[in-house]
């Protein structure tokens, strides 16, 4: 069977995600996938180095993720959350809450990410409404941030990026600011805050990657300055962690390197071990005490038609497990130093801005990349999966990654970037 013949009928009715469909390179056949390894439909293998969209960090079908998976498909694959509720989600609920810093204890699942930012946007709006208070309704977030796809994720997304500078007639207004990093924006950030906090709800970050924005960094001090600020001006603090939780920054969230606790905290990505589509907002009591009333009015009005599906749930909790019975931060560490030598030869090629590591994520700078397509042809040519964006290439492998794959990523850009 040739590749085309493997398409059927089905391309023609597919809308691939930021892609130009007149202009597209016809996409890679997937067939399957175990471990670290993409199968394609040809045969071809492909070393997968971002984990698809960093979700599979665990690899690929694990064993034990697939069996809980399986037995509860065997009993429930899903059940309405409204009245009703199962042990998956229950049990999952208060793990979240055991492992999560400090007292996040009130979990309100969803299907995706960006539903999670909706969700938390919106407690933190209501949040103030259920306190009388009529004007705080708008957010400060970060330039180089980035929170999903959808309306209001977008909203408080860098407005410059180049997937949502479209939107900007459609989008509600926010307040994006530099990240206080130096002397001069922490000035700004504090003054800006005073003057204006009578209307703010809250403030949301990712903490210390900007992921999709270009992979970038900051350290522990600019979060815990920024939790600082939140408390003195009286705004919730909504950290999203879609990105960065579950080991992907050496700590199992990346507030833990700061030792500070959110009012408002979202996942998705890891949270099932890339198996399955979920995703939680996480309070603490002093969020969720605005919604304990006898007003029905002051309830939470959300409710995703799949929040806390059984099926994902499990998936989820067989994920945890995982990070429980195996050495995952130990492996997220390991990683680092494999990152942090295998690719610092790119800072001796020319075109190369940056090389910088955090945890298990390997990021090399260009000042530009001309042809992104013609650069992603080249990876898969030597065997690898690696999905450059704006002049970014970038390695956010499963944290059970061997060596020698890890080293053939590696060595692969070094070669690739090193030609190109």
């Amino acid at each position: 069977m040739t590749v085309s013949d493997w398409y059927g009928e089905g391309f023609p009715h597919i809308w691939l995600p930021y892609t130009q469909m007149k202009t597209v390179t016809p996409p890679l056949a997937v067939s399957h996938t175990r471990g670290s390894r993409i199968v394609l439909a040809d045969g071809r293998e492909l070393i997968d180095g971002i984990a698809s969209w960093w979700t599979a960090c665990h690899g690929y079908s694990h064993p034990h993720i697939r069996a809980a998976v399986s037995s509860q498909l065997d009993l429930m694959p899903h059940v309405m959350f409204g009245g009703l509720v199962h042990k998956p989600a229950l049990t999952l609920a208060a793990r979240l809450a055991k492992m999560l810093p400090g007292d996040l204890d009130r979990v309100f699942f969803t299907d995706s990410g960006s539903v999670a930012v909706e969700v938390a946007l919106k407690m933190a709006t209501q949040y103030w409404l259920n306190q009388g208070v009529h004007n705080r309704h708008t957010f400060v977030a970060f330039k180089g941030g980035y929170h999903g796809d959808t309306i209001a994720a977008m909203a408080v997304s860098d407005p410059d990026e180049g997937m949502h500078a479209l939107f900007g007639g459609l989008l509600p207004k926010h307040q994006i600011v530099d990240l206080p990093r130096d002397e001069k924006s922490i000035a700004a950030f504090d003054t800006f805050l005073a003057q204006n906090a009578e209307t703010l709800a809250g403030i949301i970050v990712e903490p210390l990657v900007q992921g999709a924005g270009g992979m970038l960094f900051h350290d522990s001090a600019v979060l815990q300055l920024i939790r600082a600020a939140a408390d003195r001006h009286d705004l919730l603090l909504i950290c999203d962690e879609i990105f960065t939780g579950f080991a992907r920054t050496g700590t199992m969230f990346a507030c833990d390197a700061a030792g500070i606790v959110p009012d408002i905290l979202t996942l998705s990505k890891a949270l099932t071990g890339g198996t399955m589509a979920l995703a939680a907002t996480v309070a603490r009591p002093k969020v969720f005490d605005a919604f304990w009333s006898d007003n029905a009015q002051h309830a939470l009005m959300h409710g995703p038609t799949f929040m806390a599906n059984p099926l994902a749930c499990a998936a989820a909790n067989a994920s945890l497990d995982l990070f429980d019975l195996e050495p995952r931060l130990a492996q997220a560490m390991a990683i680092s130093e494999k990152l942090e030598a295998g690719l610092a030869p790119c800072r001796d090629i020319k075109g190369v801005k940056d090389v910088r590591v955090k945890g298990a994520i390997g990021v090399v700078e260009l000042n530009r990349i001309d042809n992104l397509n013609d650069l992603k042809r080249r990876f898969v040519e030597a065997g690898v999966w690696v999905r450059p964006f704006n002049s970014i290439v970038y390695l956010t492998p499963a944290l059970t990654m061997s060596d020698d794959d890890l080293d053939t990523l590696t060595t692969t850009i070094v070669k690739v970037l090193g030609k190109a």
